[in-house]
């Protein structure tokens, strides 16, 4: 099983990206997908999660209303539009992949993780 993220960058406050999560080896349809986020000092954060019913998503209370998880099963890929940005944003973005769809703010009931894709929003 592997998963790919791609997409982070340098930015701007108030910039945009769109994060990737690529996924092989598993079956992609049936999982449940989830983005989480680390700074140094910090525990990982969970940022958003979709099921594997394309509308059935989760959102932390921080990216709300920026930030929107997506699907394409087709190309077995989920991905993560992030609008806005703040400088809190800053972080390194990872997604996790699980069966189940309870509990997915949980990275502990994520079997499956990607490397990680650094994202950092300037002020």
């Amino acid at each position: 099983v592997q998963l790919q993220a791609s997409g982070g960058g340098l930015v701007q406050t108030g910039g945009s990206l769109r994060l990737s999560c690529a996924a092989s080896g598993l079956p992609f349809s049936r999982s449940a997908v989830g983005w989480f986020r680390h700074t140094p000092g910090k525990e990982r954060e969970f940022v958003a999660a979709i099921n594997r019913s394309i509308d059935s998503t989760v959102y932390a209370d921080s990216v709300k209303g920026r930030f929107t998880i997506s699907r394409d099963n087709a190309k077995n890929t989920v991905y993560l539009q992030m609008s806005s940005l703040k400088p809190e944003d800053t972080a390194v973005y990872y997604c996790g992949a699980r069966n189940g769809g309870a509990n997915l703010q949980y990275s502990r009931y994520y079997r499956y993780w990607g490397q990680g894709t650094l994202v950092t929003v300037s002020s």
